[in-house]
């Protein structure tokens, strides 16, 4: 047992028959009343955000979390697959439990988190910036620039993203997977550019 003392970023308890971690707290102590704690939640298993009150001294049963890097294999029809990159013992999740994965690429890296009591999987963490092919958009035309506009490209991940006109089949793009924005192109297509 934990209580709002122990509090900090990052830490993982049981609250409302559900797993959170801390974002960000506030310890308050008004000039009336009892001092309390001003809390930022972020549900471990699909990710949602939402504010919360504590009493100061309330108990919350802490529970430990691991983050473990692994590899995205492929999806079927018994969910997305993983190989832990550390002792290479593979398995699988439901779509619902994969967080990012319209940023997944064959062979890409993702961090899983673990509850470490049970070794039951939570859910993925994509980096927060990947490089993918573009497969599918509307050819450049010569004087493109960056400043010309955007048009939508879908990535070998099978995102969708608008990038700058310049960009060709071929091309790789990092693309931030918080925001799903593109950020640059890393490299160019091989061959002739129109």
């Amino acid at each position: 047992m934990a209580d709002t003392s122990d509090f900090r970023n990052g830490m993982t308890f049981i609250w409302k028959d559900d797993l959170w971690e801390i974002v960000d707290f506030l310890h308050v102590k008004p000039g009336k009343g009892g001092a309390f704690v001003r809390t930022t939640l972020k549900n471990v298993k699909d990710g949602h955000e939402v504010e919360e009150t504590f009493r100061a001294g309330a108990k919350v049963d802490e529970v430990r979390i691991e983050r473990r890097p692994h590899q995205y294999l492929y999806e079927d029809d018994y969910g997305l697959h993983f190989m832990n990159t550390e002792n290479y013992e593979q398995f699988s999740m439901p779509p619902e439990q994969v967080e990012g994965r319209e940023y997944l690429k064959e062979g890409g890296d993702v961090d899983i988190l673990f509850r470490t009591d049970t070794e039951k999987p939570l859910r993925t963490e994509v980096p927060m910036k990947v490089e993918l092919e573009v497969v599918d958009t509307t050819p450049g035309v010569k004087g493109d620039t960056a400043q010309g506009g955007d048009k939508p490209a879908t990535l070998q991940s099978g995102a969708t993203v608008d990038v700058p006109l310049f960009i060709n089949e071929g091309d790789v793009v990092r693309v931030n997977t918080k925001t799903g924005e593109y950020e640059t192109r890393v490299s160019e297509a091989e061959g002739p550019t129109v």
